[in-house]
């Protein structure tokens, strides 16, 4: 990711996403409020947590080796897909990754709400892209850059997907794309800092967690997705912007290439991730749960069950890429169709290569199948138009795609199956 030259501290004067509310209601909540931002270097469980970061970045490093640059750019294509419909199931929109691809096809639903989804995970997918190709700053601890990320997320959104609703009042208001909130709000039974005081707490924020090292980092992740939900700096989205920031965090202190998604392993624990997320909201409980006025131990057993999660994700992921059994599957998908007379024969060959190799130089499939230049590019064109191997030019290699209308056969259990 892109380092940035910039300080690190907000100033508040000068930034136009923190001036906006400069008018908004500080209530003068003391920034005391929000301590600890970090698990004490003399706690109980900090040796623990810290083995847990170790050994999360030695298996997140070795995996993302592990993989061909071809299959790498392929399947972290495939795992956008699959973290934005995770992170939009955890707030309770049900958008299938077949879906999410056809919507990236410009081919939307005639439901109009099932079209706004579409749209809204198409926004998430491009944010996400643009994280991954090094569009933050590099302080993923920034308040710019959660502003940023807000902004794209909800500048493409469907009117509809951009009003909220007052549970009390009924009154609905809108969304605005990278600006703070300018209102209080409550989140199941907190309520966050007034909406005047946001700047103020991220400037605390960005200034505990920008100078961070690696490791250090690595043990926060679960403290800053949580201390920013807790300050909830925008109206709406907060949740998705928090999940991003720490997709994005993870991939910058442990290089994972974007391969595999903390998203997937807290949508298929929602009730923990919430629960545990709740309980990181509640008071010092006695003089042995730490020094600050937010619970200690509560944000313990979150970030233990963050590391754990994460590691979970690795291991399904390289587990799913194992070579022979990757090979096996993506082959027998390839004999079925050139059985029926979908593809040609022979396009196994070309799959099989490619999977070994990582991507195929359009001049030697010829002579890999022993056929004539016409056959050969026959055969290549035909695997293109099933979208399972994909190509920047028509002189640039061959490189495998994952398309999620095939995930349930060469990647099982990456998502659940499309009902049919």
């Amino acid at each position: 990711m892109k380092k940035s030259a910039k300080k690190t501290a907000i100033n508040i004067e000068n930034n136009p996403a923190a001036s906006a509310i400069t008018r908004a209601a500080d209530r003068g909540e003391p920034i005391s409020r929000m301590e600890p931002l970090l698990i004490a270097e003399d706690n109980r469980h900090r040796r623990e947590l810290s083995d847990l970061s170790i050994e999360l970045a030695a298996k997140a490093a070795g995996f993302r080796r592990s993989l061909p640059p071809g299959l790498l750019t392929a399947l972290a294509g495939l795992v956008r897909a699959m973290n934005c419909y995770y992170s939009n199931l955890i707030e309770g929109h049900d958008t299938h990754p077949i879906d999410i691809e056809r919507a990236l096809k410009n081919d939307y639903s005639h439901d109009a709400a099932k079209r706004s989804l579409q749209q809204e995970a198409k926004a998430h997918i491009a944010v996400q892209a643009w994280i991954d190709g090094g569009g933050l700053s590099g302080n993923v601890a920034s308040l710019h850059d959660a502003c940023e990320i807000h902004r794209r997320l909800c500048e493409f959104l469907p009117e509809t997907l951009l009003d909220v609703r007052d549970p009390g009042t009924e009154q609905k208001h809108r969304i605005e794309p990278g600006a703070l909130r300018r209102r209080d709000v409550k989140v199941g039974n907190l309520v966050p800092v007034s909406p005047g005081a946001v700047p103020r707490f991220m400037q605390r924020y960005e200034a505990v967690y920008t100078p961070l090292g690696k490791s250090e980092t690595i043990l926060a992740a679960a403290a800053m997705h949580h201390r920013f939900l807790w300050i909830h700096p925008f109206l709406d989205g907060n949740g998705r912007v928090a999940r991003l920031l720490s997709h994005a965090q993870l991939l910058n202190v442990l290089d994972t290439g974007g391969v595999w998604s903390i998203a997937r392993g807290l949508a298929r624990n929602v009730s923990r991730y919430k629960e545990l997320l709740a309980n990181c909201d509640l008071q010092r409980r006695n003089d042995l749960d730490g020094r600050g006025n937010l619970s200690e131990e509560a944000l313990v057993e979150f970030t233990r069950f963050f590391l754990q999660t994460c590691l979970d994700q690795v291991s399904f992921m390289e587990d799913l890429m194992q070579p022979d059994r990757l090979r096996t599957r993506v082959l027998v998908w390839a004999e079925e169709e050139m059985r029926l007379g979908v593809l040609p024969q022979r396009s196994g060959q070309i799959l099989e290569a490619i999977l070994y190799r990582g991507q195929l130089p359009r001049a030697e499939i010829a002579a890999l199948l022993g056929v004539p230049e016409r056959t050969a590019r026959r055969v290549s064109s035909a695997l293109l138009q099933q979208g399972v191997l994909v190509s920047e030019t028509t002189k640039t290699p061959l490189r495998l795609a994952f398309p999620a209308t095939l995930a349930s056969r060469w990647m099982p259990g990456l998502f659940p199956d499309k009902p049919a």
